[in-house]
C-alpha cells in the first residue's frame, strides 16, 4: 500500500520520460545547420541519431524559425527550395518534442541574443545542450552544455 502512496506523489507527467529511459538533449542552430549540411560530421551523426530515433530532442518554437531564417544561407551547399527547407523544418518540429523557453534572464550569459536557446534548455530538463557556440559553451560549469565532439564522445554510437 506504501507504494501506491509513493507512486501517486510521483506522476508520470511530473517526470520526463526522457530523463529515465533515454538522453535526452536540446540542439542549437548552429549545430542543427551544421549537422544538415555536412551529414558526416559529428553534428551530422548527431542530428542523424535525432531523425532516426535514437535521441530525444528537445526544441522550441524560436530554434525552429531561426533555423528556418538561416537555412538559406546553406543554399550554394544544400541546393534547397523555401518549400523544401519548410518542409525540412516542418519535419524536425514534427520529430522534436517543442517546449516554450522560460522567460528568465541569465546574468552570466555574455550574448543576450543567445537567451531563447538557454532558456529552451532550462525548460526542457534535458540533459544536454549541445552547441557550439562560445558564448553558451562558457557557462558550462553551471549547466550540461557540451560540444557536439563531447557529446559524441560520451554517449555517439
Amino acid at each position: 500500500m506504501a507504494w501506491l502512496k509513493l507512486m501517486t506523489l510521483f506522476q508520470t507527467s511530473d517526470i520526463p520520460d526522457c530523463r529515465m529511459t533515454h538522453i535526452c538533449i536540446v540542439l542549437d542552430t548552429n549545430i542543427l545547420l551544421s549537422g544538415t549540411a555536412y551529414p558526416n560530421s559529428i553534428p551530422g551523426k548527431i542530428v542523424s541519431a535525432f531523425r532516426n530515433g535514437s535521441i530525444d530532442v528537445i526544441l522550441s518554437q524560436y530554434i525552429l524559425d531561426e533555423l528556418q531564417r538561416v537555412l538559406p544561407r546553406l543554399n550554394h551547399r544544400l541546393g534547397w527550395s523555401n518549400l523544401e527547407i519548410r518542409d525540412f523544418v516542418d519535419s524536425l518540429a514534427f520529430l522534436a518534442d517543442l517546449v516554450e523557453p522560460e522567460q528568465t534572464a541569465n546574468p552570466q550569459l555574455r550574448d543576450a541574443a543567445d537567451q531563447p536557446v538557454l532558456s529552451t534548455f532550462l525548460a526542457s530538463k534535458a540533459n544536454y545542450l549541445i552547441t557550439g557556440d562560445k558564448d553558451l559553451l562558457a557557462l558550462s560549469s553551471h549547466y550540461p552544455i557540451v560540444t557536439p565532439a563531447d557529446f559524441w564522445q560520451l554517449h555517439g554510437e
